[in-house]
């Protein structure tokens, strides 16, 4: 049940044609795991606690580096050198304070991939390396979980849904890893940002 606050933060949302209050609830129901929250993934990440989804899973290693702050907006300058997913947290928290956050501060790899997904509902991908993709594509084909693949290069990016036995996978667009692949690539903020809102919209469907 929403609570007299709750239905005020939320009134914007709760009046769209066909979402109203039974979507709210849904969305405050909800675990959704991401897998980075950089350029693509922290923007994901912040929709989803500013629309009300009550439980993130964010999946997320290494400190925070001056490149990154182009595009990372759940970053900050004072935390350079810092954890990024400590940083991260505390940003959705003073957005949504009523968001329950699991921070994982590693990036997923096979070994953590079935344990991630598996206290999920939906998962949005948006790791840069294909081996972290791939682990976790392998784990939602195993654990019959939806998965929303956020990626993209310079001006482009694609955003894909992935819906168990009814759709394709990761691997049926890529079933290795491009040969043309480099680990550092073109990002101008704007673009992994509007990615990232777009990913959102796609878990809020």
């Amino acid at each position: 049940e929403l609570t007299e606050f709750e239905r005020e933060v939320y009134s914007w949302q709760t009046t769209v044609t066909g979402f109203g209050e039974e979507g709210q609830l849904r969305l405050k129901g909800a675990t959704v795991m991401i897998s980075r929250v950089g350029g693509l993934g922290g923007l994901v990440a912040y929709e989803l606690a500013a629309a009300g989804v009550g439980r993130l899973v964010l999946a997320h290693g290494g400190n925070l580096k001056p490149s990154d702050l182009n595009r990372q907006l759940l970053m900050r300058h004072d935390a350079l050198g810092q954890a990024r997913i400590g940083t991260a947290v505390e940003t959705l928290k003073a957005l949504n304070p009523r968001l329950e956050i699991v921070a994982v501060p590693e990036n997923v790899s096979e070994a953590n991939a079935d344990d991630l997904v598996t206290q999920s509902d939906v998962v949005v991908d948006c790791a840069p390396l294909f081996e972290e993709r791939f682990a976790m594509n392998a784990a939602c084909m195993r654990l019959s979980k939806p998965m929303v693949e956020c990626a993209m290069y310079e001006t482009e990016a694609h955003i894909t849904s992935f819906a168990p036995d009814k759709t394709g996978c990761l691997r049926c667009l890529y079933p290795k890893k491009p040969d043309d692949w480099t680990r550092r690539f073109p990002v101008i903020g704007a673009v992994s940002g509007t990615a990232g809102c777009i990913g959102a919209m796609e878990v809020i469907k």
